[in-house]
């Protein structure tokens, strides 16, 4: 297959991918508010990081063993695609739907979705693989590809107003469909049996748990999760608060598109990292990353729908390129450096449990409780301003107390190589925009 072919193949399958996303990881909020349930957004934005300790490394056993990755693929799509579309199709027909029946329609559909982002980029590596391409040169290039695909679809549900309706579910689900089909057409994934046995703690990743004896990776991984609490805040709240000025102000009509830069800035940021790490090194990198947190939340907490408090929103949007992927780049990138490879998979599986599996569910689910608090129990008006101002300071001063912590705390270990940093940061720019 003539390289350009291929390399343009796995570019749209990947857009794909991440336009199920971007359909509504951004809007949902808005929506769930319309719709009653202002005091569950917490617990749908939950349940990603719940299903992500489990159903990716699972799914990611049967691709290896037994059901092809690009079948993988396009069954945990169907599904995904299925309960979504029967998540919307719920809130079409219930214009005040019950949390129960639309939750586990939703919990239904993450589950089969989230280990399809690990499933594109392993179809992805084969795929360069057997064209006798290098993964790490050729792979970012198609991987931006995804953030692109995040963007439109975001902007889609924007334009559209799909943004606050049950619209985004179906949409979202249509797209899970279109790469059901789509995904059978990519390269074979050959299974790769083994008559080595292990056990089910090998097989889930679990052995990497062995490095919390080491009290430098134990105090690492536990920053990790504590940082990790920031990350589903923004997407699962940003469009509420935006639209709390007003739905018929300029940026409440375009929440989803104003937030869509915030993805833009990543694409960026990645190009930024190579740089970053050779001159300043893994701690202050990622201390970049937790005072990017601490401006992106404190300029939420400023910004207004005054010409000057737009401007503010549009820096946090900015920020969040350097918050989201100097945090997770460094941090993966220290896990590889100072892990055995025996267990290196396991180690990066470990780390995004801690992030976005634990970190990310307690985070959620905070500042759900916050918020119900300070916002949602207020009348609309400038009560409910008041409190998502106050909402939003009170996650920078925490992002503010994990960053002084983990300065005075953390202590760097010396890299395997002095060229470790160096050459992992050029070449390991992929899959930095995992969950965007």
């Amino acid at each position: 297959m003539n390289q350009i072919v291929l390399k343009s193949r796995l570019a749209l399958m990947l857009l794909l991918e991440f336009a199920v996303w971007g359909a509504y990881l951004t809007s949902l909020g808005s929506y769930l508010i319309n719709a009653g349930l202002a005091n569950h957004i917490g617990s749908f934005y939950a349940v990603q990081g719940i299903v992500s300790i489990f159903t990716p490394a699972i799914f990611g056993i049967i691709a290896d063993r037994w059901i092809p990755a690009q079948k993988m693929l396009s069954l945990s799509h169907f599904f995904a695609g299925v309960f979504m579309i029967g998540a919307g199709l719920y809130g079409c027909f219930n214009p005040q739907p019950a949390f129960g029946p639309l939750f586990t329609l939703y919990t239904l559909s993450v589950a089969f979705f989230m280990p399809t982002i690990g499933l594109a980029n392993s179809v992805s590596y084969n795929a360069l693989d057997r064209a006798g391409l290098d993964t790490v040169k050729h792979f970012p290039p198609i991987r931006i590809f995804g953030t692109i695909g995040f963007i439109i679809l975001m902007l889609f549900v924007n334009f559209t107003g799909f943004q606050n309706t049950y619209a985004q579910l179906i949409t979202s689900g249509a797209m899970s469909l279109i790469l059901t089909i789509y995904a059978l057409t990519m390269p074979n994934c050959p299974v790769k049996k083994s008559d080595k046995k292990k056990s089910l703690s090998e097989a889930l990743g679990l052995n990497a748990f062995k490095l919390f004896k080491d009290r430098n990776m134990a105090v690492f991984f536990i920053f990790s999760m504590l940082l990790g609490v920031s990350l589903q805040i923004t997407n699962g709240f940003a469009n509420p608060f935006i639209q709390a000025f007003g739905k018929d102000t300029l940026i409440g009509q375009n929440a989803n598109a104003l937030i869509s830069l915030s993805q833009m800035s990543e694409t960026l940021c990645i190009l930024l990292i190579p740089f970053f790490l050779r001159k300043f090194g893994i701690k202050v990198v990622m201390l970049m990353a937790m005072l990017a947190w601490v401006l992106r939340f404190g300029l939420f907490g400023i910004g207004d729908a005054t010409p000057m408090g737009v401007a503010f929103l549009i820096m946090s949007m900015i920020v969040y390129g350097v918050a989201f992927d100097f945090f997770n780049v460094s941090g993966s990138l220290y896990v590889d450096q100072q892990t055995d490879i025996s267990i290196r998979s396991s180690a990066q599986g470990l780390f995004m449990i801690m992030t976005n599996g634990i970190g990310a569910t307690v985070g959620t689910l905070g500042a759900q409780a916050v918020i119900s608090h300070l916002v949602f129990s207020q009348p609309e008006g400038e009560a409910q301003i008041a409190g998502w101002h106050t909402s939003w300071m009170i996650f920078a001063a925490y992002a503010l107390v994990v960053a002084i912590l983990f300065f005075f705390i953390f202590k760097n270990k010396p890299a395997k190589t002095p060229t470790d940093i160096k050459e992992v940061a050029e070449d390991d720019p992929a899959g930095m925009v995992e969950t965007l």
